[in-house]
């Protein structure tokens, strides 16, 4: 009997998924890896998201004259595209992706798979999720970059982005980490294979803390936000200012960031990344 269940228990470790067993051993930790930043916040008025030409469109709509990207992507790989506004030097329309779309995530981490990108930040504009079209739109792009990522071996991570919200609106973060770990099982890693984990937890980046640009949030808020994700069991990275050091120039003069900071949790700063000890040292990673 015991050489039977003995049997049956290999058996079982063997018919795992192999993709699993790779990603768990593979991004244990942030160390060492190439990490690209993911938006996905490009919308076409045809894609199903109802949010127009978004991040496409300029001051004055999305038109000749009036646009906010500063060049025009090649979609010939694209498996689903849209007519623009704009005109090609044929006279036909001008086409371009839309990230609410599974195929244009999934040729991304493909991308990223055959140049050598190790995975992505998936940003989450916290000033967006608060609103239903903001929201669905962003659970949409981050389920298509979850089995992207599955398929493709690539790490994931949750970044969100603090740009535009007020002090309090940290409510609207805590309550979208707690729903995505009730959907995606972070913590346990049976769906999202390839999520990212750093010192043995999920990681979880906050971007945009200690900037002295007039933000209408302050480091409480972001430690409130720290606080939250520690007791809750995911490891942290803060997006900082460059000079988050020094305390000057696109930095707040405060002295709490550097407190808020000694406990040993990863930084992301303005022009590199690095991993913080507790007496504040740092080594690249």
């Amino acid at each position: 009997m015991l050489v039977k269940t003995l049997k049956l228990y290999v058996l079982s470790m063997v018919l795992l998924p192999a993709n699993m067993l790779l990603a768990q051993k593979q991004y244990d930790s942030y160390k060492g890896l190439v990490m690209a930043g993911y938006q996905g916040w490009f919308n076409s008025p045809q894609d199903g998201a109802d949010r127009g030409w978004y991040h496409y469109r300029g001051k004055n709509g999305f038109q000749p004259g009036s646009t906010n990207i500063d060049f025009w992507p090649d979609v010939s790989a694209y498996q689903k595209t849209y007519d623009s506004p704009f005109m090609t030097k044929t006279g036909k329309p001008a086409k371009l992706y839309s990230a609410h779309d599974y195929s244009s995530v999934n040729l991304h981490f493909k991308w990223m798979k055959q140049y050598g990108i190790d995975g992505v930040f998936m940003q989450r504009f916290v000033g967006e999720i608060a609103n239903p079209s903001g929201l669905n739109h962003f659970n949409k792009v981050l389920q298509s970059a979850i089995q992207s990522a599955n398929e493709s071996d690539r790490a994931i991570c949750i970044m969100y982005d603090l740009s535009g919200i007020k002090d309090g609106d940290e409510k609207i973060l805590m309550d979208d980490v707690a729903a995505l770990d009730k959907k995606w099982e972070l913590k346990r890693r049976n769906k999202a294979h390839t999520y990212l984990f750093h010192q043995g937890k999920p990681l979880i980046a906050v971007w945009g803390v200690g900037f002295n640009d007039g933000r209408k949030y302050n480091l409480k808020t972001a430690e409130r936000i720290v606080n939250y994700l520690k007791q809750n069991g995911y490891s942290v990275l803060l997006g900082v200012p460059t000079y988050w050091r020094e305390l000057r120039q696109d930095t707040e003069s405060d002295s709490f960031l550097h407190s808020l900071i000694k406990s040993p949790i990863s930084l992301c700063p303005g022009l590199s990344a690095v991993i913080i000890n507790p007496d504040l040292t740092s080594s690249n990673l």
